[in-house]
């Protein structure tokens, strides 16, 4: 039997390729990786402990900082969020987005709020499985990347690319960041 026809008899199967600290680790299960499946783009999804910074996340993950991306939750209104994606070594520009989405006055809703819209934790949040289906922003640095999103769930990363999250979620792309500054 081909991995094709091994994939549609077993709907369990998990053909991503999986990095986790334990060889007997089962497959991770989240809404955001079965969402991922569902869309049939290529993928990895990598298990990690803790991580401290955002350089020690991306080596966890395999990557440079700048692919690890920031999924942010903004609110435009009472009850109109939309989804903001930002490279982990840039920083959200609020008059960017502010610009972008023609209004003077857009905020962070609180984690519960947060919580609410997506069904994700701070921390987890990401397009994929949301709870709800918001509008994307990316930013213009995710185009032609390799880049690694939360996976639904803390230590869980999933490892896609970036042109296919832009298309999937028919993302508004967008020069929505600024240079981090770094304080010595």
């Amino acid at each position: 039997m081909d991995s094709d026809h091994a994939a549609a008899a077993d709907p369990d199967r998990d053909d991503t390729a999986e990095r986790s600290d334990s060889s007997s680790t089962p497959p991770v299960r989240t809404r955001a990786v079965a969402a991922v499946l569902a869309a049939g783009i290529e993928h990895t999804v990598t298990r990690h402990g803790r991580v401290g910074s955002l350089e020690e996340a991306a080596a966890a993950r395999g990557i440079e900082p700048r692919d690890l991306i920031k999924t942010l939750v903004v609110r435009r209104a009472e009850d109109d969020h939309v989804f903001v994606l930002v490279p982990g070594d840039r920083t959200f520009s609020w008059a960017k987005v502010r610009a972008l989405l023609g209004t003077n006055r857009i905020s962070m809703p609180d984690a519960e709020a947060a919580k609410a819209v997506t069904g994700y934790e701070r921390g987890t949040i990401t397009p994929f499985g949301s709870t709800t289906r918001l509008p994307v922003i990316a930013d213009s640095h995710l185009v032609g990347r390799r880049i690694s999103l939360g996976g639904g769930d803390h230590g869980v990363g999933l490892t896609v690319n970036g042109d296919d999250v832009i298309r999937l979620f028919d993302a508004t792309v967008a020069d929505i960041s600024d240079e981090e500054v770094r304080k010595r």
